[in-house]
């Protein structure tokens, strides 16, 4: 296989899928050499049977707004491999959202979710409705509109959808109910439920924990310690806010937080305090983080990440895809930033990646480090199929543990001559090399 010629070919033939088409590059470009050592996966084209998904749903979503308007929306689902277990994959409710992202974000979970060593496929879905600026009422009726469509093609041993960017406990209770009276069961079909229907007790702070545990497990490959290092956060919603708060609870200074008008900047670190009105403002109150500069008078930078203004030892994007460039990253290493741990997926442009790997700092790509989301959906997913809900101290554990073996896969295939640890080649060739196996075991299918 030659990564460069698959590349071409995908480009030809998806020519208006850009994220879609760099999640790929990325993958084979690392996956190269560990793929030309097993010819049997050539002879079976296994590596074009992998890029492309098994199926993708498309179709209209027509619901009434408040004012007694018809709206039509797009909706999606790109069930993209089950060879290791049942599609699973967040939803997403964004007006930037078509199927190039989606593609791209299910093929990026499929690997993922085979570095968590539970039994879950990879899928993704989502629409270009925006919950933002609509009422209760009007956020129902489309998640039920939604649903009315997708729920014949979901179940708890067929696709498992979860949360994801504009879909929170309130989205994901709606689609659940409708689900429910469609299929006529209670069954464990979706992930980030409340508690009082099947919810996992640590699922909201699951994936900004699981980053902050996989962070851990980097710097002690170096005997670094977290306690009073300088950490700058992108984004303001679950991940970015739970991961503050772990970090808070661990001696660390958060230094920024941003959302999509602009970011703040906190030298002296944030307080628990400061973040608990954050988590008030843009849960309860649904405001903007210019509120909170406004608040407690901090530096504001409008329409801009944090990237080129906070000073740190550590960066940890937490907004969304593509929002850290090549210019970015050599901000963060001229400050003297010396790790990087996504906990978005794929928020780093190729050209921010290279720099990092180049001046070899310690850098986790999104699909290692912040999986602990989707693994803390796996095991919400085994609590519902044995009717049993486990405590907070058990799930976390649990979580702990599966984020370490995540790190453990990645030194093991990412491990340089020179002891550097290439994590994005360490997670890429872990995940793909299980689906690989599992896909060649079960025939061209």
């Amino acid at each position: 296989m030659k990564a460069v010629e698959v590349i071409d070919k995908l480009k030809c033939r998806f020519p208006n899928e850009p994220e879609y088409i760099q999640a790929v590059e990325e993958v084979l470009s690392t996956i190269e050499d560990v793929y030309n050592e097993h010819p049997e996966f050539e002879r079976y084209n296994l590596i074009e049977r992998l890029c492309i998904p098994d199926r993708v749903f498309t179709f209209r979503v027509s619901w009434v707004d408040d004012k007694g308007n018809v709206q039509n929306n797009m909706g999606y689902r790109v069930q993209h491999n089950n060879a290791i277990g049942p599609y699973k994959g967040g939803i997403r409710f964004h007006s930037s959202v078509n199927l190039s992202i989606l593609k791209f974000l299910a093929f990026e979970q499929t690997f993922k979710n085979s570095l968590t060593t539970l039994a879950m496929g990879g899928g993704k879905g989502g629409s270009d409705f925006s919950p933002r600026g609509k009422s209760d009422m009007e956020v129902m009726r489309f998640c039920q509109a939604f649903i009315t469509e997708l729920w014949r093609h979901i179940g708890p041993d067929t696709d498992v959808p979860a949360g994801d960017i504009g879909v929170g406990g309130r989205e994901v209770g709606y689609m659940y109910g409708m689900y429910k009276k469609m299929a006529r069961e209670f069954t464990g079909t979706f992930t980030g439920k409340g508690l009082d229907f099947g919810g996992s007790l640590v699922r909201p702070e699951a994936t900004g924990y699981g980053n902050v545990y996989f962070l851990l497990n980097m710097l002690a490959t170096k005997g670094i310690d977290i306690k009073d290092k300088k950490v700058a956060i992108s984004g303001s919603g679950n991940v970015a806010t739970y991961t503050a708060k772990k970090l808070l609870e661990l001696g660390a200074k958060v230094v920024s937080m941003s959302d999509s008008n602009g970011s703040i900047y906190v030298p002296e670190g944030i307080n628990q305090e400061q973040l608990d009105y954050i988590f008030k403002l843009k849960n309860i109150y649904r405001g903007r983080i210019k509120e909170f500069a406004e608040e407690y008078d901090c530096q504001y930078f409008e329409g801009e990440r944090p990237w080129q203004h906070a000073v740190c030892d550590i960066a940890m994007p937490s907004a969304t895809q593509n929002e850290l460039d090549g210019d970015d990253a050599r901000a963060l290493l001229a400050n003297g930033c010396f790790a990087v741990s996504e906990g978005a997926n794929m928020p780093s442009t190729p050209e921010a990646i290279k720099e990092f790997l180049t001046a070899k700092i310690l850098y986790a790509p999104g699909k290692a480090a912040n999986a602990g989301g989707v693994s803390v959906s796996g095991l919400e997913m085994a609590q519902n199929s044995q009717k049993l809900n486990w405590s907070a101290e058990e799930v976390d554990a649990k979580l702990k543990g599966i984020m370490a073996e995540i790190h453990k896969q990645c030194t093991i295939y990412g491990t340089e001559e020179d002891g550097f640890i290439n994590y994005v080649k360490g997670a890429n060739v872990a995940g793909f090399m299980k689906v690989a196996r599992a896909m060649m075991a079960q025939g061209i299918i």
